[in-house]
This record gives structure tokens, C-alpha cells and sequence, in this order.
């Protein structure tokens, strides 16, 4: 994939951890020049600083997805740098847990600003260059966007089904322009997804979960293959599967998941 992604352009949002700076990684290290975007600028200044080093030029740029206009100035601040794009990756997410009745509108207004006006505000923004470069936009789903298997998450399942449905509409609308979209559904990865600035990520349960590098380069190979869409793990194609010909036995198994993991 090397020669491929030789001076190829790649925008990451949420690329200060997890499976954004993983994707980064992969992303450098097979030749491409990475604009990696976060809230956290330190964070990926010091990520773009060390994969400079070692492959590529990559540059970080602060910006939040929840801001109208960061998404803007990271690219012209990526087009200063690199004249183009070639790949645009939506990670930036978030999770607002609790039940229906612990939450307010408030609370699932936060989950979709960011998980899906803030993916809304990428594509926005970097449409015209992929329309240049006939390129390639990712979204960063979740399972969760095709089954509910536990309590506790309605806010996220309802943007995960929606960013699904928008993923699913723009692939028709982009196709005249020669971009691809792709959805990802990861299911489990061992990143700090969720945990709290000063908090220690659970070791439970690891043996569910993939890791950031090994998500990283699934993800990259969807997107080579303009593949429309890809589940990661074992445990989220089951899922998947389930819910196609078997949805009463994961209702049953979602009861079960929501006892051992909460």
C-alpha cells in the first residue's frame, strides 16, 4: 500500500488518541502526508512532530468539530502545506451513556452536535477538495448504527443509526464525482473511548476488543478498496448477523450484555 499512498493527503478529526492516532500512524508510515486534527493540540502537535520524524510531513491543527469554522481553517491550513486532499477520515466521536430517563434533551443534543453535525461539518468542508482529487471519505460508525445490544446508550445508538443512514445517501449523491464513501463499524477497540481526562481505562473485557493499530489498518484497507461499508471485529459481524436472521436471540443476549457490563 506504500507506493499507493505515496504523497497522498489524509484529514483525520479526534486524531489526538485511540483509533485517530492510530489511523495516522498507519497513514504516515505507508507514505502519505497526514493533517491531524483535534481539540487537544498539544496532544497532536507532539504525534504530528514524531511522525515527521520518522516518515512523511504531518501537521497538527487545533479545531473542534463542534465549531463552525475549525473545520475551515484546517483545510486551508492543510492546502498551505500539502495544495490538496485526497482522504478526509470522520473520527471524532463521543458517548453520552444513561437511560432515557436519566437524560434530558440536552444531554442527546451533546451527542449528536458532535457525532453527527460535527461529522456533517467535516464533509462540508472538505468537499470541494475531494471533489479535486475524486477522493475517498470515510465516517467512523459504530455497530451500534445497525443493532442495540445493551441499555444505557439510546443518545449514541441514535446517532450511530443516523451518521449509518447518512453514509448510506452520500454515497449515491458523491458517486457522479468519483468519491467513495465508506462507514466503518469498528465494534470493540481498547482505546480510552469514553474515559474521563485523569481516569484509568478498564482491563476488563479486553479479550473482546481489537486494538487501535490493528482497527487502524482495517479501516485503511476498507478505504482503499472504496468499500461501501466494514465491520471490524468477530464479535460485531455476529452481531450484525443476529440481527439479520436471528433478532429475538441478541434482544435476549442485549438483556444479558447490559448485566455484565454495567
Amino acid at each position: 500500500m506504500k507506493n499507493e499512498l505515496k504523497n497522498k493527503v489524509v484529514l483525520i478529526t479526534g486524531a489526538s488518541s485511540g483509533i485517530g492516532a492510530a489511523l495516522a500512524a498507519e497513514y504516515a508510515r505507508n507514505g502519505a502526508n497526514v493533517i491531524l486534527l483535534a481539540r487537544r493540540i498539544d496532544l497532536i502537535t507532539k504525534k504530528a512532530a514524531e511522525l515527521s520524524r520518522k516518515f512523511n510531513k504531518c501537521i497538527a491543527v487545533r479545531g473542534d468539530v463542534n465549531k463552525d469554522g475549525d473545520l475551515e481553517n484546517a483545510v486551508k491550513e492543510g492546502l498551505k502545506h500539502f495544495n490538496k486532499i485526497d482522504i478526509v477520515i470522520a473520527n471524532a466521536g463521543i458517548g453520552v451513556p444513561g437511560n432515557l430517563e436519566d437524560l434530558n434533551l440536552a444531554a442527546y443534543r451533546k451527542q449528536f452536535e458532535t457525532s453527527v453535525f460535527g461529522v456533517l461539518r467535516t464533509i462540508y468542508a472538505t468537499l470541494p477538495e475531494l471533489k479535486k482529487t475524486k477522493g475517498n471519505l470515510c465516517i467512523i460508525g459504530s455497530v451500534n448504527g445497525l443493532v442495540s445490544f445493551s441499555t444505557g446508550a439510546s443518545a449514541y445508538t441514535m446517532s450511530k443509526f443516523a451518521i449509518r443512514g447518512l453514509a448510506k445517501s452520500l454515497s449515491l449523491e458523491f458517486s457522479p464525482y468519483g468519491i467513495s464513501v465508506t462507514h466503518i463499524m469498528p465494534g470493540f477497540v481498547d482505546t480510552n473511548f469514553n474515559v474521563k481526562p485523569g481516569e484509568r481505562a478498564e482491563k476488563k473485557y479486553r479479550w473482546l476488543k481489537i486494538s487501535p493499530e490493528k482497527a487502524a489498518e482495517l479501516i485503511s484497507q476498507a478505504i482503499k478498496n472504496r468499500d461501501l461499508e466494514a465491520v471490524l471485529t468477530r464479535h460485531g459481524k455476529m452481531a450484525v448477523y443476529m440481527e439479520r436472521f436471528a433478532p429475538f436471540l441478541l434482544r435476549e443476549l442485549g438483556f444479558l450484555f447490559s448485566k455484565i457490563f454495567k
